[in-house]
């Protein structure tokens, strides 16, 4: 995978022990990341990346999940954005050399 990829997601949040937040990676986009993950992973399938929603950077890393990767979205992230649950983002992002 080379650039960066745009897309658009509807944050979801994932019950736990605390509430987690994420923006699921469009199926399309997915399979870019995957044929790369070897390349950038560091452990459990785990992607670094750098992304941006509404105008907020923030580093992160993917999780895959069904088939997919799960965007985290931090409380801070969240608040700078006013983004949450069921709030469709706009997403732009690029995934990290190790």
């Amino acid at each position: 995978m080379s650039g960066r990829l745009a897309f658009a997601a509807t944050v979801i949040e994932w019950r736990g022990p605390a509430p987690y937040f994420y923006a699921p990676i469009p199926r399309t986009e997915a399979e870019a990341i995957r044929r790369t993950a070897k390349h950038v992973s560091y452990g459990w399938g785990v992607i670094p990346v750098a992304a941006e929603i509404g105008g907020v950077r923030f580093t992160t890393s993917l999780f895959p999940k069904d088939g997919t990767y799960l965007l985290p979205l931090k409380a801070e992230v969240r608040r700078r954005c006013d983004v949450t649950a069921g709030d469709e983002v706009q997403v732009t992002m690029t995934v990290a050399a190790r």
